[in-house]
């Protein structure tokens, strides 16, 4: 299943931001769910990830306790609030579905990204 997110912008820094991944075509409630970032020359890197149930949660070191990932299944759709935005967070967000219901590091078909810069 390929995942769309959105809610990028721009946004000075110490501000916060709230991404959104969903499908209109298919659920994904039984996968894990990741978000992952990219900038221009550099690897796409890890930044959260979430399990089926909501439950487990997973982040790089270098946005704990500023980003919170999480999921509504009703609505079919993973969240990422991210505050306390710094330049260093400038990138594109990737968020793509595991291929099982707990983060294996295994992502499916990427979408479209969305585009988040910070300020100074």
């Amino acid at each position: 299943v390929q995942l769309q997110a959105s809610g990028g912008g721009l946004v000075q820094a110490g501000g916060s931001l709230r991404l959104s991944c969903t499908s209109s075509r298919r659920t994904f409630t039984n996968n894990a769910v990741a978000w992952f970032r990219q900038t221009p020359g550099k690897e796409r890197e890890f930044v959260a990830a979430v399990d089926w149930s909501g439950g487990t949660t997973t982040y790089t070191d270098a946005v704990k306790g500023r980003f919170t990932i999480s999921r509504n299944k009703g609505a079919n759709t993973v969240y990422l609030q991210m505050n306390s935005l710094q330049p260093e967070d400038t990138a594109v967000y990737f968020c793509t579905a595991d291929r099982r219901a707990v983060y294996s590091g295994s992502p499916q078909a990427w979408g479209q990204g969305t585009l988040v810069t910070v300020s100074s």
